[in-house]
């Protein structure tokens, strides 16, 4: 049992929680000189725990509603394959918002009410993501939404439990790093986009094809890779030259996925875009440090 929620908790996807929170802290290291590891850990913690609830409500739904079948090219999922009830995967969507819950509790205490301004909304998008009257991931709101919570929210509420206050060059990074996740999303919809169509899941490949999706990914990348210019004015001004690694490795996934029909290969330019963001936060750490 054990092995099915590590398999539904899907651990390749946390660097889009880790990401956001490494790169705040190091942001608020770069403009206050020192970082609070205390907080820094809850952050994360919390963060991780948003993002494996999310998946497993996703797991769980997907499958009530139909859109995890047979002929799915992705990972395999808990509940489809019947490894897990859907009542247990519930239950352990349930038992990690309470850890975030929990895990929040010293952000509270350090830093006031904006905590719970920020936490609900992203408590409840968890499950809101792929359930309840109006889920994101099935009206092709999918790469909004994890722009806004996995890229501006996470990294500038990282930023802000640090400093306490807010900056825009968290707002530059954050997009930067929502971006990039997005690209994940993106390509995991391209993917499954017969599989979706045929289930109502409307997702944008499904709305709008691929050609479309294609150039929002170049899109993402580049648009990413140009705001790296920015790093001049808040202090990490070899930047734009250490982007230039995971902007190619951008390029490279971008040029595979308009080269393949959808299929398992798409495993593969998931795992490169996971790369990439990874590699983003290992050059913007080189990046604040010289």
């Amino acid at each position: 049992m054990l092995k099915s929620y590590l398999i539904a908790a899907r651990p390749k996807t946390l660097p889009a929680a880790f990401v956001p929170v490494w790169v705040g802290c190091l942001l608020a290291w770069r403009s206050a000189g020192s970082v609070d590891w205390y907080l820094a850990v809850w952050t994360f913690l919390g963060a991780a725990a948003i993002q494996i609830a999310t998946n497993f409500f996703n797991d769980a739904i997907d499958y009530e509603r139909g859109a995890d079948t047979e002929y799915r090219l992705g990972p395999q999922r808990v509940t489809a394959s019947g490894l897990l009830s859907q009542r247990a995967v519930y239950g352990g969507a349930w038992a990690c918002l309470i850890a975030a819950c929990l895990c929040s509790l010293p952000l509270l205490q350090s830093r006031g009410w904006i905590i719970i301004a920020v936490g609900i909304p992203s408590l409840y998008l968890s499950y809101g993501y792929t359930g309840g009257s109006f889920p994101l991931a099935y009206l092709g709101l999918g790469e909004v939404f994890v722009i806004l919570f996995f890229g501006l929210v996470a990294v500038g509420g990282s930023y802000f439990v640090q400093v306490g206050t807010w900056d825009w060059p968290a707002g530059v990074l954050g997009l930067q790093v929502g971006l990039l996740s997005a690209i994940l999303i993106a390509i995991n919809n391209l993917r499954d986009v017969e599989e979706d169509r045929r289930s109502h899941k409307n997702t944008l490949a499904v709305r709008f094809g691929s050609v479309v999706i294609h150039r929002m990914i170049t899109a993402f990348v580049v648009g990413a890779m140009m705001l790296s210019f920015l790093g001049s004015f808040y202090g990490a001004p070899w930047f734009p030259v250490l982007s230039i690694p995971w902007f190619l490795i951008g390029l490279f996934c971008v040029r595979g996925v308009k080269a393949s029909p959808p299929s398992e290969r798409y495993n593969r330019f998931l795992a490169i875009a996971a790369i990439q963001l990874m590699l983003f936060a290992v050059l913007f750490t080189v990046a604040v440090s010289l």
